[in-house]
Formats: structure tokens, C-alpha cells, sequence
């Protein structure tokens, strides 16, 4: 039974990664956010101490280790994208691995200094990239592998998770603490299709807004039409019209990729993965990493050659303006 401390308790995602922990048989025993909304701890480990704190959280993991001899063997940080560089450093300063939620870090040359840092410890930094773990997924990259390495595939991804006005009272709506959207909600799928279909040699971008975003990715063996949102205007009509909030599809060669299902217990295979040592480490996040970045600091092409037909959507105001 592994020893668990967990960075981010009030978060949206925390609930995965406690029930991670529960269902591979392990134990948290500290817990930290400075939100104390975290009721959900009571679901799965009702005895594990919990701080408001950073400081008294950090002192009640050393005073685990030095005075009671049970030194923590990971942290999972939960944290908001900006400090999971400080809180994957935090962790291995206190002799535990590190499993830290996407995006690993927001900016390349973070993540290959955290390659060296990783170097000075004996512990290891592991990132959650669960699409490579999803049934549907790993058979088509084993389908692609298997056709002629030189086929070129065209594809469609949309992705649409609709946000309230609170999402831009956050620190998500923030792109210097979140990435924006390319790094928030697209970064998973971006990882996904770097290992099917190879590098990126080139990428355009048609829209970058606060609510959304779109261009083209030309891979070693796809042209990828990509659109990601987070406001509920740009669903698909007959998708709000059944109450739906979320849509998800992605299209090769005009064949619907079916991988709705499954996604709830990936986390919980992640967490076998990286407890048999076998989880994704720095280097296997870095291109998606890469990309993110270069996407959210490029220029914006006109809307003239090959485009995502939800890029001509009309745009919205923000909120708040």
C-alpha cells in the first residue's frame, strides 16, 4: 500500500484521482487547497488530514516523514496549470514521485528543465495523458501502424464543453495561468494524435478567442481540421436541442472514431500504469507541450484555404466586456 498526499482537493478533477488512489488499494494521507469545498475526500478517505494552508501542509508532510517514519511515495497535483511546475518540484524535494494533471507545464522550456531536475532525484515526474490508454484509441493506433507508412489521413476533431459565466471569473479564463484553450482542453487530444499519425510539420491558426479555437495541424501521416469551444453557442443545433452541453467527435477519412464511453475509470488505469512503473513521463508530453504553446502564440490566418467548418461561426463577446 502506497502513501498518497494529494495538491488541489477542491478541483474539478481532484474527484478522479481520489478515486484512483482508492480503487489501486493505496492510502491518502494529507490532503491541500486553499478552497476548503472538499467534502468529497469523506467518499473515499475520511481519515486523511487536511490543510487550508500550503505551509502547514508542507510541515505536516515532513513531520510524517521524519517523525512518524511514513514518508509519502507520490503527491498528485491537482492544482490550477500555472503551479503544477512548483508543485511537481515540491513533490520530489519530499522524496515522492510526482503525478501530475495535464497540462504537465504551459511552456516547453519548463518541462526540459524539469527533465534535468528529475535527473537529481530518485523519483519520478509522471504526467496523465489517459487517451492513450482508452480501448478505442490504442486499436486504431495499432490499425494505422499497420497501413502503408506513407498514407496520408484527413480528419476532423470538434470538441465542445460548455463553461458558465463562472469559467471566466477563474484563473482557466486567465491564458497566463491556464494556456488558454489549446492547453486546457486540447492538449489530451493534440498528445493523442502526435502518437498516431507522427510530428507536426506544420500548424495554422484561424481562430484564437476567448472561447474558442481552431486551425489546421499537418502530421507526418494526417491533415487535422481541429475545433475546440467552451461556449455552448457553437454546439451543433440538434446537440442543444436534446439539453446536451458537451460534443465530442473526431471523423478519419469521414468515419466516426466511436470513443465516447470508457473515459470514466482512465484515470484509474493511469495510476496502475504509474504504479508498476510503466506512466508517462516528461519526455512523452513534451511535442503536445510544444504545440500548445506555438499555437497560442500564432499569428491568425484568414479564413481562404483548408479550414474547420466551425471556425466560420460567429463570434461572441466576452461576458464581461
Amino acid at each position: 500500500m502506497k502513501k498518497f498526499a494529494l495538491m488541489g482537493a477542491a478541483g474539478f478533477i481532484a474527484p478522479r484521482h481520489l478515486k484512483a488512489i482508492k480503487e489501486t488499494n493505496n492510502q491518502l494521507l494529507a490532503a491541500y487547497d486553499p478552497n476548503d469545498s472538499v467534502g468529497i475526500i469523506d467518499s473515499f478517505f475520511p481519515q486523511a488530514h487536511f490543510f487550508t494552508e500550503f505551509e502547514r501542509f508542507d510541515r505536516h508532510l515532513e513531520k510524517l516523514r521524519i517523525e512518524k517514519q511514513q514518508a509519502i511515495d507520490y503527491v498528485s497535483i491537482c492544482t490550477p496549470n500555472y503551479l503544477h511546475d512548483a508543485h511537481v518540484r515540491f513533490a520530489l524535494r519530499n522524496g515522492a514521485d510526482a503525478i501530475c494533471e495535464k497540462p504537465l507545464v504551459l511552456n516547453p522550456w519548463n518541462a526540459e528543465k524539469l527533465i534535468v531536475l528529475e535527473e537529481n532525484y530518485s523519483n519520478k515526474i509522471n504526467t496523465i495523458l489517459q487517451l492513450r490508454l482508452h480501448p478505442s484509441i490504442i486499436a486504431l493506433k495499432e490499425r494505422i501502424k499497420n497501413e502503408p507508412s506513407d498514407k496520408i489521413y484527413d480528419i476532423d476533431l470538434t470538441y465542445i464543453t460548455s463553461r458558465g459565466n463562472w469559467y471566466y471569473a477563474s484563473w482557466k479564463s486567465a491564458i497566463e495561468k491556464s494556456g488558454g484553450i489549446c492547453s486546457n482542453i486540447g492538449i489530451h487530444f493534440f498528445d493523442m494524435l502526435i502518437w498516431i499519425f507522427g510530428d507536426v510539420e506544420k500548424s495554422i491558426v484561424h481562430v484564437m478567442e476567448h472561447d474558442r479555437a481552431s486551425g489546421v495541424l499537418h502530421l507526418k501521416n494526417a491533415n487535422v481540421r481541429w475545433f475546440l469551444s467552451i461556449n455552448s453557442d457553437t454546439l451543433p443545433q440538434e446537440i442543444s436541442e436534446s439539453g446536451q452541453r458537451t460534443f465530442r467527435t473526431i471523423t478519419i477519412d469521414k468515419q466516426e472514431l466511436e470513443f465516447s464511453a470508457g473515459f470514466t475509470d482512465l484515470h484509474t488505469e493511469s495510476y496502475k500504469h504509474i504504479l508498476s512503473k510503466n506512466g508517462f513521463g516528461i519526455s512523452k508530453t513534451l511535442k503536445s507541450l510544444k504545440l500548445a504553446h506555438e499555437l497560442r502564440h500564432a499569428p491568425i490566418a484568414p479564413l481562404t484555404d483548408d479550414f474547420h467548418p466551425f471556425a466560420k461561426l460567429p463570434l461572441s463577446k466576452h461576458p464581461f466586456s
